[in-house]
């Protein structure tokens, strides 16, 4: 199937560049850039494997997750296994992360959702919040702190300065239900955005019901020449059911089944298992234009989290709050057109302190103390860049940061300790290396090195078996990669393939007793390498027949991921896949314009087999999604209305999206939806 996808794609893309090199080759060119890396830069010629998802690409996806959004970009895996329940790797096994995100820094606009313990609650966003997405593939520490996976980026900025009011509602199979109502408004220098949503679901399977409410808001206020102070805050009230896994009988005699109740513990229905969740996020970001050649970002920030979580064994509560500043100064040279340079430098600091407490569950019912901890977390870095451009086409990246993490902890109970221990790690520098070179206008080649570090998280250090782990180590690795984009001449048509190797150290692994609950131990190594491809292209513009418009992209991901040098007491594992990484992952999708302003998009996603422990004895079946969306749009005066109707796994392919892996007694499944639907409108004015 590989080779047959890459020879399709190249003759399309051969195709595609002649028809395209025939047209108007004396249009400007519309630049497309990416933002992170602190300034704008054209992607073309950014030495770094960058996925963009714009708002354009984000309004034809469900509004519903942000799943099959993020699963279009090569390298990255996003998992939903129940609803609200969000899983997300960038070019890395979710092995480490049985629920959650970990290994990969997050930021919502300038300020960090990733808290200093390692663990970002991406499920307390609503959809609609997020504008646009930049992943900034693979570690890249020097900037942005410890993660061996990558960096993801959420823009929430507005999308005009002028006055709008906008409103959605969605609703659909298995109880979804979705609105959200938005206000911008422009008064002189200042602006102010508002956001509310409200989604609920009934849910495919027993016990999987959710809602969330959510609230965000940016303010503005430009002052001076060039300044500007935002002040961006959300409110996130999130309630999910967790079904739980079946066993591959079970799956077979009814997918829709919780987990059922064995001999020795109880099941999902009998626990009441699942999530509450509030959040409060907030933060100031100042942009003070110095000079002609010298600025300053300044960010404050802080974030309050509620956590319940009744579970199978025990009844988890978690009171966390987070505080820090992240600044940085950037100094442009005096441009001339043989050379252009621009050196940044700054710190982030993080402080998140919680209190951990597990309780016995009694069907659902608080019960009697296990274990009450307090774990307080500190992760702070220093960081510079030096960026030069020569001739305009030759670009080279240096940059380095030091990092630096601890934590304190303390029993309350049973213990009551008085005093706090503390673990304190070593310094650690993340270099990397980049460079690009521009060998025609349109075509552009790139390389770099870097080096990854990801310390363990809160979640790793206290995890569900209530013992604080003093001996998990940090996992740290290189990462070479190389590659190229191309594009024509008026940007139709794009194509972006590269190629990497990491080799990561200690990597932090999860461990199951026969209790489920869980902890952590460092697990030798793995061996990573991939390749990636992305191509987009306008087939047809400004068509004059029935079909007005085609635009189709894809993206195959191919990940040989493995491990090194990681046995147990009972069995050595080295060499074998990586657990819950299928080996390769094509997304494609078109849409068509048709008269009248209807519009329809298809996306297709196949992912391969999925092993599901280390052994590699167990492999969820590869499968393939289908899902379409038409619409249709109108203006009443300057009054915009969309009205769509979708459908999703319109192969009513029975699979998981996202497997308990490593699963004591072999409880893999979380079964996803069968075929379904969902139709609603949105209003803009």
């Amino acid at each position: 199937m590989k080779q047959v996808f890459i020879i399709i794609t190249t003759l399309t893309f051969g195709l595609t560049i002649a028809r395209a090199q025939n047209t108007d080759t004396a249009k400007t060119l519309k630049q497309v850039t990416v933002k992170g890396y602190l300034s704008e830069q054209p992607v073309l010629s950014t030495p770094a494997s960058v996925g963009v998802v714009s708002q354009a690409q984000l309004q034809l996806q469900p509004s519903a997750s942000f799943v099959p959004a993020l699963n279009t970009v090569p390298g990255v895996r996003a998992e939903e296994r129940s609803p609200g329940s969000y899983r997300l790797s960038v070019r890395g096994s979710l092995l480490r992360s049985p629920f959650g995100v970990r290994n990969i820094k997050v930021y919502y606009d300038e300020i960090p959702l990733t808290d200093a313990g390692g663990n970002t609650y991406l499920n307390a966003l609503d959809f609609n919040s997020v504008r646009s997405m930049e992943i900034l593939k693979g570690p890249d520490g020097s900037l942005f702190g410890a993660n061996t996976g990558g960096v993801v980026l959420l823009n929430t900025s507005p999308q005009t300065a002028v006055g709008t009011v906008s409103a959605g509602i969605n609703a659909g199979s298995y109880g979804l239900f979705h609105e959200n109502t938005g206000l911008q408004q422009q008064w002189g220098n200042y602006g102010l955005s508002v956001n509310q949503a409200y989604q609920s679901y009934g849910g495919y399977r027993q016990n999987s019901y959710m809602y969330r409410h959510f609230v965000n808001t940016t303010s503005r206020l430009k002052y001076g020449a060039g300044n500007e102070v935002k002040a961006i805050a959300f409110y996130s009230d999130l309630n999910y059911q967790t079904p739980g896994g079946l066993n591959q009988a079970q799956l077979e005699a009814d997918p829709r089944s919780a987990r059922l109740p064995t001999a020795t513990l109880p099941g999902a229905l009998q626990q009441h298992i699942g999530i509450r969740q509030k959040m409060y996020f907030g933060g100031l970001v100042n942009n003070w234009q110095i000079n002609d050649r010298l600025k300053n970002v300044a960010t404050v920030f802080g974030n309050h989290v509620d956590f319940a979580n009744p579970f199978i064994t025990n009844y988890e509560f978690r009171n966390e709050d987070t505080y820090g500043l992240r600044t940085y100064f950037e100094l442009n040279s005096v441009k001339k057109p043989d050379f252009d340079w621009k050196l940044d430098l700054g710190v982030e600091w993080q402080q998140t302190n919680s209190t951990i407490a597990n309780y016995d569950n009694n069907g659902g019912t608080r019960g009697d103390v296990q274990a009450t901890d307090r774990l307080n977390s500190n992760q702070h870095f220093i960081f510079t860049r030096y960026a030069a451009t020569l001739f305009e086409r030759f670009n080279i990246e240096a940059a380095v940061s030091l990092n630096y993490f601890k934590y304190r902890f303390k029993n309350i109970a049973p213990a009551n300790e008085a005093n706090f221990s503390e673990r304190d790690f070593d310094a650690q520098l993340m270099p990397r290396l980049a460079l690009s070179y521009l060998i025609t206008n349109n075509f552009s080649w790139r390389a770099s090195v870097s080096r990854g570090y990801s310390s363990p998280t809160n979640l790793e250090v206290r995890p569900s078996n209530n013992i604080v782990n003093t001996t998990l180590n940090a996992q740290t690795g290189w990462n070479y990669e190389t590659g190229f984009r191309l594009r024509n001449n008026d940007e139709s048509t794009y194509l972006d393939v590269s190629a990497f190797y990491f080799r990561m150290q200690n990597t932090i692994v999860p461990r199951r007793l026969d209790n489920e609950t869980e902890y952590y131990v460092n697990a030798g190594g793995t061996n990573q390498p991939g390749a990636e491809l992305y191509f987009s292209s306008w087939l047809l513009r400004k068509g004059t027949g029935f079909v007005k418009g085609v635009q189709f992209n894809t993206s195959y991901t191919f990940s040989k991921y493995s491990f090194r040098s990681y046995s147990t007491a009972s069995a050595d594992f080295s060499g074998n896949q990586l657990t819950g990484i299928p080996r390769n992952v094509v997304v494609s999708n078109v849409q068509l314009l048709l008269p009248r302003s209807v519009s329809l998009f298809v996306q297709h996603n196949f992912t391969d087999r999925v092993p599901l422990n280390d052994g590699n004895t167990v492999y969820a079946p590869k499968y393939h999604l289908l899902q379409a969306r038409v619409s249709w749009q109108h203006y009443i005066g300057k009054t915009r209305l969309e009205i769509f109707a979708a459908a999703d796994n319109l192969l009513n392919e029975k699979y998981s999206l996202g497997n308990d892996l490593n699963a004591v007694g072999n409880r893999y499944y979380n079964p996803a939806p069968l075929r379904n639907y969902n139709a609603g409108l949105n209003v803009a004015l």
